[in-house]
């Protein structure tokens, strides 16, 4: 007998409580095959900027010139309010100075919609929806926003003082951006509508 109650057993017989049970690794590898993730965990850091297809500058400006095209449009009755001022002899006369408003305004409510308003939102104003390019955030490709839009107007004043060069600028800049676009982080991208 062994020193706890339980008589000795001889090696070559078979254990007589049953085979026991196989001993499992509970830190085991998982099997090679089995069901496929669903995606990658990202990584850190900042996110892959999007690749662009710049717009060139000969199509940007063609969309400027659309865009201007329907400013001059929308401002006709501003320049026929003034025609008759200046050609009637009492001076202003009503009708003059009405159509010199309505002209005024209709000139700031086109500009406003299409410049601001529809191109923040959409990223085509009327001229870059013909042509075929979108104005994006450089960092999410997404629209600007009405008043970022509006801000990103204002910034081409920049592009004006030194000699209109930042109007130039996309000519030989990478991702063919006007000073306004490097400072409000914005570009010009072929995106055709649709």
């Amino acid at each position: 007998m062994s020193d706890y109650g339980t008589p000795p057993q001889d090696p070559t017989q078979p254990n007589p409580y049953g085979e026991p049970p196989a001993q499992t690794n509970p830190y085991s590898q998982q099997p090679a095959y089995g069901q496929p993730a669903y995606g990658q965990q990202p990584g850190y850091g900042m996110p892959a900027a999007p690749a662009y297809d710049y717009a060139g500058w000969p199509k940007r400006v063609g969309a400027y010139v659309i865009d201007a095209l329907i400013l001059l449009i929308a401002y006709i009755p501003a320049y026929v309010g003034t025609a008759i001022n200046a050609n009637s002899a009492d001076g202003a006369t009503a009708a003059g100075l009405l159509l010199t408003l309505v002209g005024i305004m209709l000139y700031i409510g086109v500009f406003v919609w299409n410049t601001c308003m529809k191109a923040g939102r959409t990223g085509y104003s009327i001229g870059k929806g013909v042509l075929g390019i979108k104005l994006v955030n450089e960092g999410t490709g997404q629209p600007i926003g009405a008043g970022m839009a509006f801000v990103r107007q204002l910034a081409h004043i920049i592009d004006a003082l030194p000699c209109y060069l930042g109007f130039l600028w996309p000519l030989w800049d990478s991702k063919r951006q006007t000073f306004a676009d490097k400072i409000l982080k914005t570009v010009v991208v072929n995106q055709p509508k649709g």
